[in-house]
């Protein structure tokens, strides 16, 4: 039941959110989430995107500043979407007030030094409540691209036509 529901969450985040990245593409993960089995236990809720101090941070999506501010001596930001999904950004200096209304892509915060990262990074999450879900989910998917086969079809190299006799073919190996 606990995983059909997160799986509708999931599903409401990303038809709900625009998906707008936190930074510019390309995205680089220096930490995947990675879930606590209970409640208290360890574990990594967020997902943790390299970037250098000074970058500009991004509302994923519309909403509202839950808390912009404090939390023990590291700057954090907090947005509310309309969905009721909150997402969550640190180390920052927040550029938005708390109650203030944001939109999508709007330069909300900029990051700064003293992450849990052996290099900058931003600490990125997102929570259903009290329950913390994979930011990720919020971004748009890759859509797949077929590339045109650099061999021509002719060619007797092409792996679909049979090798001529007598030549070599690593399938007869």
């Amino acid at each position: 039941m606990t995983t059909l529901l997160l799986s509708l969450i999931l599903a409401l985040a990303q038809a709900a959110v625009p998906g707008v990245r936190p930074l510019p593409a390309p995205l680089t993960v220096a930490r995947w989430w990675d879930p606590p089995p209970t409640p208290y236990a360890a574990g990594h809720r967020g997902v943790d995107l390299s970037a250098p101090v000074g970058a500009e941070l991004r509302a994923v999506g519309p909403g509202r500043v839950h808390y912009a501010g404090q939390v023990a001596g590291r700057g954090v930001l907090s947005i509310t979407l309309p969905n009721g999904l909150r997402t969550t950004y640190e180390p920052v200096r927040p550029l938005v007030a708390e109650g203030e209304q944001v939109t999508a892509g709007q330069v909300v915060a900029t990051l700064t030094a003293g992450s849990h990262c052996p290099a900058p990074c931003l600490h990125w999450g997102l929570l259903a409540g009290e329950t913390y879900l994979n930011p990720l989910t919020l971004l748009p998917r890759p859509t797949p691209r077929l590339l045109p086969d650099p061999i021509p079809r002719s060619s007797p190299l092409h792996p679909a036509r049979p090798a001529p006799e007598g030549s070599f073919s690593p399938a007869g190996v």
